[in-house]
């Protein structure tokens, strides 16, 4: 007796355990890719052990990539792509900074990094569905847009706080939270991990089991079906790219907590680790698919072999290079996975 059809979201049948079996791959692949890295670092002549430090320090390397990645992952599955990350992160934290310096109060500068990325994914998101601009074409152009925006209110300079400024000691408190070490020893890890924490555990609820959600998913899956379905894309679109933004804006307030400054050249290129992270985790470029906590292990992925990279004191050229092709491999192997499903 064969197995049961199943229709995929392309139109293509597959058996019911071949489903279930690409869907267990595929959801526990960014894990195995995270535990062959951690073997191969192990194995590698005259590694350093990894210590707790080690640990606790990977963990808040995630942080600013882990939180602009999760974002890119509904902007990835809906079947777009944003560029822009790293410009949005200079310019939240040039802004988090500027209302520091001007002695504005924590809570001030906070909201104004949120909305600062929030309002940069607003823009996106007019330029790709007002214009009906391609998302990868959108975001390029505001890559540096957002960039020279940053350079503009910050003079071209990094924009750092007096160490008699009213705002100082604002500043020391949120630089507390990304310490590797904790203030209080109890938390274990920094409180900027926690936060990342929570905002994946809240973040993936969102994308599995509420209706923006579910849209994001019927968007990436097929946008001409999902309008034949009633679902408003370009509203739909809106609310991903705010959100993302809003994210990316969290992570730029995390940038400025590390530098203690707000630089507007910091975080060039950093949208290639996004991105690295989603797909690692996952995600197809192609949309449709994509999960929370996949990008998250992505995440830490890159930031352990960034760490592992230093520990070794390999140039950086070297961490690019090994960077660059594992966004190749996880691509390939991506394009293989949706040529299989076709058959």
């Amino acid at each position: 007796m064969s197995d049961s059809p199943v229709v995929t979201s392309t139109g293509y049948s597959r058996s019911l355990p071949l489903a279930v079996r690409e869907r267990a791959l595929s959801a526990i692949a960014p894990f195995l890719s995270l535990a062959v890295v951690i073997v191969l670092f192990y194995v590698i002549p005259h590694s350093p052990p990894v210590t707790l430090l080690d640990v606790r320090t990977v963990a808040v390397h995630t942080v600013i990539v882990g939180l602009a990645a999760m974002g890119m992952t509904f902007v990835i599955i809906s079947g777009g792509i944003d560029l822009s990350v790293g410009s949005v992160i200079a310019l939240s934290s040039v802004a988090t900074a500027l209302v520091l310096k001007h002695s504005g109060p924590l809570w001030l500068a906070i909201l104004v990094a949120l909305a600062t990325g929030a309002v940069c994914g607003l823009y996106n998101a007019l330029l790709i569905t007002l214009l009906r601009l391609p998302p990868f074409i959108a975001t390029l152009g505001t890559l540096g847009f957002f960039r020279g925006v940053a350079k503009w209110l910050s003079a071209s300079i990094p924009v750092n706080i007096p160490a008699d400024a009213p705002a100082r000691a604002s500043l020391d408190a949120l630089a507390t939270w990304v310490y590797p070490v904790p203030t209080r020893e109890w938390l274990l890890l920094a409180p900027a991990v926690w936060l990342m924490l929570a905002v994946a555990v809240l973040l993936a609820v969102v994308l599995r089991y509420t209706v923006l959600g579910r849209h994001t998913f019927a968007i990436g899956s097929n946008e001409a079906t999902a309008w034949l379905c009633g679902i408003r894309v370009p509203l739909v679109k809106i609310r991903i790219y705010v959100l993302a933004g809003l994210l990316t804006g969290l992570a730029g307030l995390m940038q400025f907590a590390r530098l203690t400054q707000g630089d507007p050249v910091v975080a060039i290129g950093l949208e290639l680790d996004v991105i690295a992270a989603v797909v690692i985790g996952g995600g197809s470029l192609a949309g449709g698919q994509g999960a929370v906590v996949s990008t998250l292990a992505g995440a830490f992925l890159m930031a352990y072999l960034r760490n592992r990279c230093t520990a070794l004191r390999w140039p950086n050229f070297v961490q690019e290079m090994i960077v660059g092709h594992i966004i190749i491999v996880a691509v390939a192997i991506d394009q293989w996975r949706l040529r299989r499903m076709e058959r």
